[in-house]
């Protein structure tokens, strides 16, 4: 799926309502729970973790295109990536709300995934960012966003719609929806998906051999939605993490959102493939969480 790459880092730029909560679980000084809201009036599933203590500043979790909440698992990351995150979020005092955008995961008791847009990824976003807002178990005046891949064009709409987040971080995020899907999909999927009406069903087959369905209203969206255009509006602190060895989003993405971006910002990229390596290490994952965070703390109010 991936070309594999090294670990070494090197930092480039630095500058300054509710309708269910179960199976509670303790895990460590961190307490686990699944979470339901909902999102255009269809129930989005998530999972909430909660550090000990006083309320804890709040990190959402947007994953990737054919994702899930707790995304990508390998056999150095058993849990698989946005959970392990989670569990690191806690130890460094922050809780988090991982989701799964309806149509992925356990949110598709309204909608599959052929129905999956952009922008019913950004209603879910901002429907998460309502409900923790007024959840009591977290600081829901202090939030934060992460975003994966295509979790990070979505994050960049989030926050540019709401510009009221503490700080966001895009980790190999989509910025050129043509360029990234053209790739993945094929040029020639991608023509006929933008041909086709928005609720005729497009087949394609990715890299890896997964095959999938998707809408023409996916495609549409992969035409005229623009993250870089939607960061402008953002002016919070942004840090931008992005891998030299990245063959699924062009390394020159994470310079477009920089440059695009007004405010508090970092660049930090390492030697990682698209999914940060976590076929032959947890190393380079766990170094980007720590940047990540470290930025976090560094912007606080």
């Amino acid at each position: 799926m991936f070309q594999l790459g090294g670990i070494k880092m090197k930092r480039i730029i630095c500058t300054a309502a509710i309708t269910a909560i179960t199976a509670s679980v303790a895990i460590a000084d961190m307490k686990e729970s699944r979470v339901t809201f909902t999102s255009g009036g269809q129930e989005v599933v998530g999972t909430l973790n909660v550090p000990e203590g006083a309320p804890a500043p709040v990190v959402l979790l947007f994953h990737g295109f054919t994702g899930a909440r707790d995304e990508l698992k390998s056999e150095f990351v058993k849990t698989g990536v946005f959970a392990h995150t989670a569990a690191k979020l806690a130890e460094a005092g922050y809780a988090s709300l991982r989701i799964d955008f309806r149509g992925s995961g356990e949110s598709t008791a309204d909608l599959n995934f052929a129905q999956t847009t952009f922008e019913g990824q950004i209603a879910d976003g901002l429907s998460a960012m309502e409900y923790i807002k007024f959840n009591e178990a977290v600081d829901g005046d202090d939030m934060h966003i992460i975003g994966w891949s295509q979790g990070g064009l979505i994050a960049a709409a989030v926050a540019g719609r709401s510009n009221s987040l503490d700080s966001v971080a895009l980790w190999n995020a989509v910025a050129d929806a043509k360029g990234t899907y053209g790739g993945l999909l094929s040029d020639e999927v991608l023509k006929v998906g933008m041909g086709a009406a928005a609720d005729q069903p497009v087949n394609a087959k990715l890299p890896w051999g997964a095959e999938i369905t998707l809408n023409g209203a996916f495609f549409d969206e992969v035409e005229t939605l623009n993250p870089i255009i939607e960061i402008r509006n953002y002016s919070g602190p942004l840090f931008v993490a992005q891998g030299t060895n990245d063959t699924v989003v062009a390394p020159r993405s994470a310079d477009a959102y920089i440059q695009a971006h007004e405010g508090a910002e970092m660049l930090w990229t390492a030697e990682m493939d698209h999914a940060f390596n976590v076929f032959t290490t947890d190393e380079t994952l766990n170094q980007m969480i720590d940047e990540t965070v470290s930025f976090f703390n560094a912007n606080a109010d």
